[in-house]
Formats: C-alpha cells, structure tokens, sequence
C-alpha cells in the first residue's frame, strides 16, 4: 500500500499548477493533502477523480474560512471516516481527518502553526498535548495506526539546515522538539523516515524567501509515524522534491502487505 503526504498551501493554487497530474502520475493509494484553504464547494474535484482518485474526505475550518483544512484521496472507499479529533477548539480548524482502510487507519493532519505569536504558540502546546493523548487512547482500539501531516515541529538538529540560528524559532523550541521525543514513546511509534535513514539529509518545506528552495535551506517538518511493533512493514519513504505545487513537497510511503 502507498500513502503520500502533502502540504499543498492551498489546493485551489495546487490544481492550478498541475496537482491534479502530479497525482494521476504518482498514483499512490491514499493521498493526504493539508492545508487545503478550502471547503468541499469551492473545489472543482473532476480532476482528481479523473487522476484516479474518486473518494474524498474532508475537514475543513469552520472559525475561518481560506483557513486550515485538510483531505483525504482514495482510490477505493474508506471503511469509516471520522471529522476531527472530538475536540471543538481543534475541530473548528479542520485539523484532523481519520480513515479506515481494512485494519488500517489513517489520520491525516495539520498540527498548528504557532509562528504567529504567543497565543498561537500557546494553542499549539495545548493541542499537542491533548492531541498525543487521543492518539494514544485511539492505539487502543485501532493498532494499526498511522499518523501523517504536516506537524510543524523539526524534531533533530539534522532536520533543518540551520539549527543553531532557529533555536528560538517556533517548530524548533526545545519544548517542541521535548515534545516529539515523547509523541514516539508514548504512541509507541517511529518516524518512518528516520526508522529507514537514520541520518539522511531530507527536508520537506522551505521558506519562500531568500532563494531557499533552490539552496535546499530547508525544514523537515512533515512525517509518517508508524507503530514501531509494525515498523518491518515500512517498505520505502521518498521526499518527492520534485513537485513544486507549494512551499512543501509531498512524501511517499510504502508499506509491504
């Protein structure tokens, strides 16, 4: 089974430089999109059907609209899908999409940004974690679980291109990357990327200021957490830097049967 994950900064603005035939070409299982900007009706979906993907899921933002908002792509139809977290003051920004494939499940999402001051910061602590503690409950019933988005946090110095000069810098704050260290204990999971290439250079968005892309001055901030007890299954993650439909790149994950 394939999963991309994919910030694309607006999916209106990703149609319109190609998403729609990236993905028919990618053709992957499950394609995960965040940051869609979007609600289902302002979406002209035929080119994604078309690309092969004809089940969506969405959650989008309620508190804002152009705001926040993720979707989920199959090729065949979920068993379940479920809106959200079941928390209201996350649930308004369309953060969260859950899906059922057969004994697997996906949650798709898109952890807050709290680069826009103290008060985002603050919201974004919060929801990490009341966030780590619903997934932890959901392993419970769902083990096969996997958790895919766009997180906002670098978690090691190796995976942003200046580490030392972001130390203060929301996504690379010694609490956030504390954080993930426990998100993976806890959840009992492992970063699919780094469980494949422990030291590998990879990044997965990149300012649009200062030429950053094509210097490769870079963040990772976008993962597959995968159970560890599973972790054998994890066949291949790719960073797909090739795609230039948003200030991230989408990653691929492929999972033996």
């Amino acid at each position: 089974m394939t999963i991309a994950t994919y910030n694309v900064n607006g999916i209106r603005a990703a149609l319109r430089k190609g998403l729609a035939e990236w993905a028919a070409e990618v053709d992957v299982d499950v394609l995960c999109l965040q940051e869609t900007k979007a609600a289902p009706d302002q979406v002209e979906m035929e080119e994604l059907t078309a690309a092969g993907y004809p089940h969506a899921a969405w959650h989008s933002a309620t508190s804002k609209k152009g705001y926040s908002g993720v979707l989920t792509l199959s090729k065949e139809e979920p068993d379940l899908v479920v809106e959200g977290c079941q928390m209201d003051v996350y649930d308004c920004e369309g953060r969260v999409i859950r899906t059922d494939h057969g004994d697997l499940t996906i949650l798709n999402c898109y952890f807050p940004n709290g680069g826009q001051g103290d008060e985002r910061q603050a919201y974004k602590y919060r929801f990490l974690d009341d966030f780590l503690e619903f997934v932890v409950e959901l392993r419970k019933t769902r083990p096969h679980l996997l958790v895919v988005g766009d997180y906002n946090i670098a978690h090691r110095e190796i995976d942003l291109h200046a580490p030392k000069r972001n130390e203060t810098s929301s996504g690379f704050l010694p609490e956030e990357r504390a954080w993930m260290t426990k998100w993976f204990e806890r959840t009992q999971m492992v970063d699919a990327f780094r469980y494949l290439h422990p030291e590998a250079v990879a990044y997965s968005w990149w300012s649009y200021r200062a030429n950053a892309r094509n210097n490769n001055k870079g963040w990772r901030i976008d993962y597959h957490s995968y159970p560890a007890e599973m972790a054998d299954r994890i066949a291949r993650v790719a960073h797909l830097d090739d795609a230039l439909h948003s200030d991230h790149c989408p990653i691929l994950l492929e999972l033996k049967p």
